[in-house]
């Protein structure tokens, strides 16, 4: 069978540049390497070496020249065919590189080692909840119901039945790994790979525990009392340590992050610690002056409204605003005044109004008349 262009095989243009090769060679080796693919090691093996073979004459820039002159004709005679005969290295740094990449440092100790099976921490787990504008405010103590997997504790998270143990793997010998001896371009390697028969563990039940069946872990619906900070706002995280997934092998558990999502108010809107709210009043309260009933998060409370407030006029309440989350104190109250205009009037209001016009009371404010005046001169009419 004829070989693949070089260039194909790695994907890459024959313009490519010495990072482009590097880039492309270690995605592909990543993909192809035997310790990745376990389910089809023979069909990736000979992958692998395919892109080493490439990637060795490409990175090295005399034997890039030849073989774009000459082909493959270049080293098959030569060699006997394949890259083997130009002896260790993948040049220019390459068969390092693919060490540094998979296990941190260059040579051949450890190549392909993985870690000895020990405690890992589980799962961080994300919870979303909606709570009220008043419970972000003032805080909340609740519980919430959370999916998720712990240990069984009908055999404590061994897996095995009561009564029952878990045995050391015949096979790795409770290591979680076994030696597998390689023939590669660049000679006989040995890597070391998850164990077959206990997966990876270093232990065979022989007795699975019937509550998990042999898992030792199992799927729950926990109920968790959190407590909701008063001050929280809307996208507020919280973190409840130790209530996410089970650990595996005696690892401890991950944590339960909860997101908290404030529903609107139908009165009130918040600006950080401020909040805001738009109370009506009519034409008479706003000239002749008043004394509202205003509402807070605490309950009704007077304001007053002095003779002569026009709409949009804001006023501040002190302290009846949101509570700071870190620290002491709370902010203001803002009360925006809206003047309405009546749509529907008596005889009786109507000819008022009129009389009221007519004494006077209908001219222009002196806002308005620097309205006018403006209005005036640039239009220069009136």
């Amino acid at each position: 069978m004829s070989k693949r262009d070089y260039y194909e095989v790695l994907g890459v243009a024959k313009t490519a540049s010495e990072d482009e090769l590097k880039k492309a060679y270690r995605k592909l080796a990543r993909k192809y390497h035997p310790d990745v693919n376990r389910d089809n090691p023979k069909e990736t093996e000979e992958k692998f070496k395919e892109v080493n073979e490439a990637y060795e004459i490409l990175s090295n820039t005399e034997r890039r020249a030849q073989y774009d002159q000459f082909g493959h004709a270049a080293f098959d005679a030569a060699n006997g065919g394949g890259a083997g005969g130009f002896g260790g290295g993948a040049g220019a740094g390459g068969f390092s590189d693919i060490f540094d990449m998979f296990f941190g440092q260059s040579g051949f100790g450890g190549f392909g080692g993985g870690r000895n099976p020990g405690p890992e921490r589980g799962s961080d787990l994300r919870y979303d909840m909606e709570i009220k504008f008043e419970e972000a405010a003032f805080g909340l103590d609740t519980e919430i119901q959370v999916p998720r997997t712990e240990d069984c504790s009908a055999c404590q998270g061994s897996g095995s039945a009561p009564g029952t143990h878990p045995e050391t793997c015949p096979d790795c010998r409770g290591t979680g790994q076994v030696q597998v001896t390689q023939n590669t371009p660049f000679g006989r390697m040995v890597n070391v790979k998850a164990c077959d028969r206990c997966h990876g563990e270093g232990k065979i039940i022989k007795s699975p525990c019937k509550e998990c069946h042999g898992r030792g872990k199992v799927r729950v619906n926990r109920k968790i009392k959190i407590k909701i900070p008063a001050g929280v706002d809307n996208g507020s995280r919280l973190r409840v340590t130790h209530e996410g997934e089970a650990g595996q092998r005696g690892g401890p558990p991950g944590d339960l992050y909860v997101y908290l999502f404030v529903k609107q108010h139908k009165l009130f809107t918040r600006e950080g610690n401020e909040v805001i709210c738009e109370v009506p009043i009519n034409f008479v309260q706003a000239t002749l002056g008043d004394e509202i009933e205003v509402p807070t998060l605490d309950g009704k409370v007077q304001l007053k409204v002095p003779e002569g407030t026009q709409t949009g006029t804001v006023f501040r309440i002190k302290d009846k605003g949101i509570p700071h989350l870190r620290g002491h104190g709370r902010g203001d109250q803002h009360v925006r005044v809206k003047i309405v205009t009546p749509k529907k009037l008596t005889n009786r209001q109507k000819d008022l109004l009129r009389e009221f016009a007519n004494a006077g009371g209908a001219d222009p404010t002196a806002e308005e008349k620097g309205f006018f005046k403006k209005f005036k001169d640039v239009f220069g009419v009136m």
